[in-house]
This record gives C-alpha cells, structure tokens and sequence, in this order.
C-alpha cells in the first residue's frame, strides 16, 4: 500500500478521531461517536481506502529532477 495522507490530512484526522471517541467514550454522542476509530486507523496507517479508489493523494510528491 502506498501512503496517499499526507501530513496536515493526517493530523486533521487524528484529532477528528480522538474527539469523536472521547466524546464517544463519555456518553456525549452516543455509539455514533465509535465511526472515529476510522480516521484514527487511516491517520495511523497513513493510507484511505477512498482515497486509493479515486486516485486521490494528499502526499506531497517529491520532484526527482530538483537536482538536475
């Protein structure tokens, strides 16, 4: 699996995830609030399925002629 979440997506996710389940966990927001192991899984692996599906990335992508 090649990574397609970038940085800043990963850590949007990673709080989303942490939010929802602690909101989750207290009885905030109800069993609803468990979808946020998701994003947390995604942020963790550094790969979407969805994204893969349609190509998307929000990796930066490394210029292999900056040297030349």
């Amino acid at each position: 699996m090649k990574p397609n979440v970038g940085g800043i997506d990963r850590m949007a996710r990673a709080v989303l995830g942490v939010v929802l389940v602690g909101l989750a966990a207290t009885g905030t927001i109800g069993v609803w609030g468990w979808l946020g192991l998701v994003p947390l899984a995604t942020a963790a692996i550094g790969w979407c399925p969805p994204y893969a599906m349609l190509g998307w990335s929000t990796c930066a992508t490394k210029d292999t002629n900056a040297h030349r």
